[in-house]
């Protein structure tokens, strides 16, 4: 059985957790079959909940779906199901930098997804899961593991 802790979790992954999306199925089971909790930063947070009033400004869900998502965030922080990461912002920000002089002309990563992967990184983290394409092919590049929530 693997331990959540070995891994960084992209928060757009996560957010599969919380909403009803095409991939939820599949992270719904990497979840139940991982021990451990979750790491994720304070960047990682404000993107989870971000994400779902997201989905409540664009009406993919109700007010009371938006509600009852945030609050299973706050439950599963309050549970242990998280911890939170303490990233090397500094660090960090700049092995972004590096990795997007280095890979996004040939990838095209966007900036958020490249700060995801130089944290991963930062924190010592060998397994990276996310399901979007560019993001695994960044991973894989600099030598993380990856995993698409399967």
């Amino acid at each position: 059985m693997a331990s959540a802790e070995a891994v960084y979790v992209d928060p757009s992954a996560l957010l599969k957790l919380y909403l009803h999306q095409p991939e939820s199925r599949a992270m719904n089971a990497w979840r139940s079959r991982t021990r451990g909790p979750v790491s994720i930063s304070p960047h990682s947070r404000a993107e989870l909940v971000n994400g779902i009033c997201l989905a409540a400004f664009r009406r993919e869900i109700s007010t009371q779906a938006l509600h009852d998502a945030l609050a299973s965030l706050d439950e599963d922080f309050a549970a242990g199901r998280y911890v939170q990461a303490d990233v090397p912002w500094r660090a960090a920000l700049h092995r972004a930098a590096e990795l997007s002089r280095d890979h996004t002309p040939e990838l095209g990563c966007p900036t958020r997804e490249v700060v995801h992967v130089a944290c991963a990184l930062e924190l010592g983290l060998s397994t990276f899961l996310t399901f979007d394409t560019r993001q695994q092919q960044l991973a894989r590049a600099v030598g993380l593991q990856v995993i698409a929530g399967k």
